[in-house]
């Protein structure tokens, strides 16, 4: 009986208990490893931030149980997209990050258009036919960055530029995307104290 705590224990420190996927902190680890690889032998990491589009509205909709048991498909249909030797983990939610060893812009792009197209198609999840969409932002090693946490972090904000865009579809990290997210982040900070600071003035224009 210990020996199965124990067990169960560590499943659940380093993988998903719905979909079965790495974990954060197991993801962390199969990084680490990955990149110094890629590091010692001088090649490409692409690193892919997945997001499922309106995946709220399924879940309020329809229930969670429904919204878990498509979460279940799904991770199932991105892992017999990706390699033996890729990386994917649920970060929680309708989240995903998916670690491609080895692979460049022009394979990620191709990698990428495979996921989509995999998302799209119907899922029949008990009598309910659900189809959804997904926005992928994607960064490259060594061009975007040297760590999990910088490669992340900018292949978020790339999936926010392809959110922004329409959806269903991909973007890459550009330096001007974080740019642009420093300033909203600013501005938004600043907007918390705007009144009572006084920065705040009204103009009537007229439309003609």
């Amino acid at each position: 009986d210990r020996k199965r705590a124990e067990k169960r224990i560590h499943y659940l420190a380093n993988f998903d208990p719905l979909t079965g996927l790495p974990n954060r902190m197991q993801l962390e680890e199969r990084a680490k490893f990955a990149l110094s690889l890629v590091k010692r032998n001088q090649g490409n990491l692409a690193v892919m931030f997945i997001d499922i589009d309106h995946f709220k509205d399924i879940n309020d909709t329809l229930g969670h149980s429904i919204g878990d048991l498509l979460l279940i498909e799904l991770s199932k249909r991105l892992q017999r997209v990706l390699r033996e030797e890729d990386i994917i983990a649920r970060l929680g939610g309708d989240e995903f990050i998916v670690l491609l060893p080895g692979t460049d812009a022009s394979g990620a792009e191709q990698v990428s258009q495979k996921l989509l197209d995999a998302v799209t198609q119907p899922f029949m999840i008990e009598q309910h036919e659900l189809t959804v969409t997904a926005s992928i932002g994607i960064s490259l090693y060594p061009e975007d960055g040297d760590t999990l946490e910088v490669l992340s972090k900018n292949a978020d904000i790339a999936m926010y530029r392809a959110k922004e865009d329409g959806r269903d579809n991909y973007r890459f990290f550009i330096e001007e995307m974080q740019s642009r997210s420093k300033r909203n982040l600013q501005l938004g900070n600043a907007l918390h104290h705007a009144l009572e600071r006084n920065e705040l003035e009204v103009f009537y224009q007229p439309q003609v």
